[in-house]
């Protein structure tokens, strides 16, 4: 049973990147049209500084955003993250996740993104200068992930998110999931992995509120002004397929050096392909350095290229393993991002 399920996803893989090499299906005449954007921004500075080229290679609870297929390949019992993205216009991205793997069970993820944009003054039609008042938008996806190896080279996972968003008096809720499946030492080749992950796939999402109520005077009839609500559109979650390929070369014991690949299907932007590259000294010290790039059928439509990051790694005994990590990415005409995360293994 074992050899047959190896070979059929096996036969799967490989049909899904070789259909992709010509797939040219994003839409970039609809990028910034999709609900829940704040699903796309990525967390965890080890693979931003990789380029997000990640989705074959990233485990633990790294994984949870990036492919939660990789949940259950790590080597501890439970871990803990912690990261901060400086986001464009000063935007800030607080993400927190913890996962614990359970012997014949699998492994299980929760995860929490918050994204603070701080206070907004309330402005109006008779006031557009502001009010005096103010409000803060509130962003908030929470996430719970299940992974299992199926046997030792393949694993797969789920993951169900919740979105939870408020502008003022108007809110959105929605639910979306992400599924992959990673497959290590492809074609029995060491060091050489695979994976696949959908990801953002739900229904539609539509704000509702007391904030779409409008005061108007209705023509053709003999009535005072009253209030009337404005139906506001659904829109589309922005729903991606990646598709991924990493190799890992070890030199002398002490180095490794690490490439990554992912054509990104997207359907309300542009597609993309990302390149990283990870060296490694002693499995304690890396430097990371990434690209992303494209079709560009629509101008500006790709704001971010390349990346940069590097990492500490050092196991305190058998019980405590801490990793530190910095990344930063280039932005087309704003700052750059930069990304802290802290990681502890248990």
């Amino acid at each position: 049973m074992k050899r047959v399920v190896d070979q059929l996803l096996r036969m799967v893989l490989v049909g899904l990147l070789l259909a992709s090499a010509n797939a040219f299906a994003g839409r970039g005449d609809k990028v910034g049209t999709g609900a829940a954007p704040e699903l796309l921004i990525p967390v965890g500075a080890r693979y931003v500084g990789m380029g997000n080229a990640s989705a074959s290679l990233s485990t633990g609870v790294d994984a949870i955003y990036w492919n939660p297929a990789g949940l259950s390949r790590t080597t501890t019992t439970a871990e803990a993250m912690f990261s901060y993205m400086r986001y464009i216009a000063d935007i800030g991205v607080n993400y927190a996740a913890v996962s614990a793997s359970f012997e014949g069970v699998g492994s299980i993820g929760l995860s929490m993104k918050q994204i603070a944009m701080g206070d907004i003054e309330i402005t109006t039609e008779g006031v557009p200068d502001g009010t005096g008042q103010f409000f803060s938008p509130t962003f908030i996806t929470v996430g719970l992930t299940y992974s299992r190896l199926l046997t030792d080279r393949i694993s797969v996972g789920l993951t169900g998110n919740v979105i939870s968003e408020r502008i003022d008096r108007v809110s959105a809720s929605g639910i979306a999931f992400d599924i992959g499946v990673q497959y290590s030492s492809f074609a029995n080749v060491n060091g050489l992995n695979v994976g696949v992950v959908v990801k953002n796939i739900g229904p539609n999402v539509k704000f509702d509120g007391p904030g779409l109520y409008r005061e108007a005077t209705a023509t053709g009839y003999q009535r005072p002004a009253t209030y009337y609500k404005v139906e506001a559109a659904t829109d589309e979650l922005p729903s991606t397929i990646e598709l991924a390929v990493s190799y890992q070369q070890k030199f002398a014991e002490e180095h490794a050096l690490t490439f990554a690949g992912v054509f990104q299907n997207n359907n309300l932007s542009e597609d993309d392909y990302k390149l990283g590259l990870e060296y490694g000294f002693n499995d304690a010290l890396f430097l990371r350095g990434g690209y992303i790039f494209g079709q560009e059928t629509q101008p500006d439509s790709r704001i971010y290229g390349a990346s940069f990051g590097a990492g500490l790694h050092h196991s305190f005994g058998p019980s405590l393993a801490v990793s530190i990590d910095y990344a930063y990415r280039a932005v087309k005409y704003l700052d750059g991002n930069h990304v802290f995360t802290l990681k502890l293994g248990f």
